[in-house]
């Protein structure tokens, strides 16, 4: 039987998964984080007809004849190349710009993800579209992340507080006027919170004396007295703190400068209770809490994975992949650290196929294909030809 009836055959094999290849990547042109494969072809085992013969005296030295017994696909390798970005606006929406994975876990699976669909389900997980939970760092009550801790399901429930915390400390910066006549008081207020979150007034009355000023302070019925000096550039000499209540008030900062009425409360520790309104995320995958209290808190951190040799990755259904032996373990880490990239919220990655491209190898596959038939067409003429020799 002649050889280029199996090469033929071969030739068709190759290019039919070069179509199917091509085909899959043209239906997931607008799958959300898709990557496109492309397919390596290889010539199988030659067949040697005359072996190589090394010169000698007088006569010249032969190359080797061979014929090839056809083509094989080597490898269908994926290209993770940067797809373009698609703006949603969803808060839940996330891109990586640049390399790595988001790491989601599907019962014991773990498994990685270019797409960043995500939502939130009725117990406030943060999921995929199939329901894979995605992973990273919960934050602790004071809105702490270790990011070297164990990586856990990612939860922001609607019910999230911001508990209230006890002012301790309190801070004036400013200048008092060094010109202002004695027996001048300027008063200042500033809100401080007790442990469960009731809030009370701190009032501070500055009055002018003859060696400087004096400093009051009362929280409701608890009251405290100091004084302050300045030197003669304006700097502070004496009176840098005083305590109201359990609160200490620092005034190390304030100066005494002519012309200037600045002073004025500028920080304070304690807060009231809040609940949860709306996040937004970071370039390093922070879920950032804006709560009710007007203050914001991290709650999370989103967990990214990368790999030595991504490309060998096996695909997982499901916009997913899994590792393999030849991929290398996973290297997990918080976004934009250790070669991984940012993140950006509100924001999709789009699949990288490239139309043109695919178009192209579309034809490609279609005329390998004719072409590869032709040959078995031409190989059953001459059979039929040899065949017709004894009629």
């Amino acid at each position: 039987m002649l050889r280029s009836l199996f090469s033929g055959i071969s030739g068709l094999r190759a290019h039919q998964t070069m179509l199917d290849v091509t085909g899959n990547n043209i239906a997931n042109v607008n799958t959300t984080g898709f990557k496109a494969s492309q397919t390596q072809f290889q010539d199988t085992l030659s067949q040697v007809l005359t072996n190589a013969g090394a010169a000698q005296d007088g006569v010249g030295g032969t190359n080797p004849a061979q014929v090839g017994l056809g083509v094989r696909v080597a490898g269908i390798t994926t290209n993770f190349q940067q797809g373009a970005a698609q703006l949603t606006n969803r808060s839940t929406d996330m891109m990586i710009s640049g390399d790595g994975f988001f790491v989601v876990r599907k019962g014991t699976e773990q498994l990685y993800t270019r797409a960043g669909a995500f939502d939130f389900d009725a117990t406030g997980q943060l999921v995929t579209p199939d329901g894979g939970l995605v992973q990273g760092w919960a934050a602790d009550a004071a809105g702490n992340i270790d990011t070297n801790g164990q990586l856990v399901d990612l939860r922001l429930p609607i019910a999230t507080l911001m508990g209230a915390a006890a002012t301790t400390s309190a801070t004036f910066e400013g200048n008092l006027p060094s010109e202002a006549a004695v027996g001048t008081t300027l008063n200042r207020d500033v809100d401080v919170y007790a442990a469960d979150g009731t809030v009370s007034t701190l009032a501070l009355a500055f009055t002018r004396t003859a060696a400087g000023w004096d400093v009051s302070g009362a929280i409701g019925a608890t009251n405290a007295t100091g004084s302050m000096t300045f030197n003669a550039d304006g700097t502070q000499a004496t009176g840098g703190s005083l305590t109201v209540g359990g609160v200490t008030v620092d005034l190390s900062t304030i100066t005494g400068f002519a012309g200037l009425d600045t002073v004025e409360a500028s920080t304070q520790n304690g807060r009231a209770a809040g609940t949860l309104q709306s996040f937004t995320i970071n370039a390093d995958g922070t879920l950032l809490g804006s709560f009710s209290n007007g203050l914001k808190q991290a709650l999370g951190r989103v967990a990214l994975s990368t790999f030595t040799n991504p490309a060998g990755m096996e695909k997982a259904g499901g916009s997913l992949y899994r590792t393999t032996v030849n991929s290398g373990d996973a290297q997990i880490g918080a976004a934009g650290t250790g070669g991984r990239g940012d993140l950006t919220g509100g924001a999709l990655e789009m699949s990288n196929v490239d139309l043109s491209a695919e178009f192209t190898n579309l034809i490609i596959a279609q005329r390998g294909f004719q072409a590869n038939s032709r040959v078995i067409t031409t190989s059953d003429e001459l059979l039929q030809e040899l065949v017709n020799l004894k009629r």
